[in-house]
């Protein structure tokens, strides 16, 4: 099997969703940053909070990445909710080392 190779940025956010900390997972944010995820746009700091609380570290999501390229992410999702594994592409905008947009799709 090949290795997937991640940005930095990238790869702070697989690994923070992983172990389900939400401040580690804020951290990986931008300030101002953006997220989309299944249709609703969380834009200030407390609704993208709530996101992380909500869809990442109260279902224990677990991202498994299936591949990697110009910043778009396909993945195997896992966690405490009906119906997984469930594929997704999550589209990333980086600001140095931080997510700045998160664009979320299923695959």
């Amino acid at each position: 099997m090949s290795s997937i190779t991640l940005t930095k940025a990238v790869q702070n956010f697989v690994t923070t969703t992983n172990a389900h900390d939400e401040e580690a997972l804020f951290a990986v944010f931008a300030p101002g940053a953006t997220v989309v995820d299944d249709g609703t746009t969380y834009a200030t700091e407390d609704a993208v909070r709530e996101w992380i609380r909500v869809h990442q570290v109260e279902p224990r999501i677990v991202i498994t990445p299936t591949s990697f390229e110009r910043n778009r992410l396909e993945a195997s999702i896992d966690g405490e909710f009906p119906g997984g594994p469930l594929a997704f592409v999550f589209a990333f905008t980086t600001q140095g080392d931080l997510v700045s947009h998160l664009s979320i799709e299923s695959a």
